[in-house]
């Protein structure tokens, strides 16, 4: 068993990545399948402590609660998996590891990323970078553009190519 066992999730599918992250883990679970259900596990049990939303107490003091199923977007979850992703790949590289199953399975459930000649090529015909005091002012428009599927890295990276 390893990551290929899972499809991972994108926008197309026409469900939301909770429905998919739930239905896949109970396949995980029917298939005995240790790495995804443990995967899966990991990134559902985040949810109650990093999905939450704003809310004010009778007594008036802010604070937040977890967001029921109803209430949490795509954009949550790819945040939330975003976050672990970050931290795996910290963990490997103290562990000298380039990747492991558990980092492949989350990234799986990620959008694809934009790669920097698609993010050029929709800047060029979109940004006039003579409206910005400096370059990297644009990177606000293209990233809303792109939204999570840019890496601002490489966004500030096709800037600098398009200043140059």
């Amino acid at each position: 068993m390893s990551a290929e066992s899972t499809d991972g999730w994108n926008a197309s599918m026409g469900m939301s990545l909770l429905v998919k992250l739930k239905s896949d883990l109970k396949a995980a679970m029917l298939k005995k399948d240790e790495v995804v259900k443990g995967a899966l596990r990991i990134i559902i049990s985040e949810f109650p402590t990093k999905i939450t939303t704003p809310i004010t107490l009778e007594s008036g003091k802010k604070s937040t609660r977890a967001k029921r199923d109803d209430e949490i977007t795509d954009d949550d979850i790819i945040s939330l998996i975003m976050g672990l992703c970050k931290s795996e790949r910290q963990t490997l590289e103290y562990k000298k590891e380039a990747s492991s199953e558990y980092l492949e399975i989350l990234e799986s459930y990620l959008p694809k990323m934009a790669t920097e000649e698609e993010i050029a090529a929709w800047a060029k015909e979109n940004i006039d970078l003579s409206q910005f005091k400096s370059p990297m002012q644009a990177m606000g428009p293209i990233m809303k553009h792109f939204g999570k599927s840019a890496d601002g890295n490489v966004v500030k990276k096709v800037l600098a190519g398009m200043a140059g």
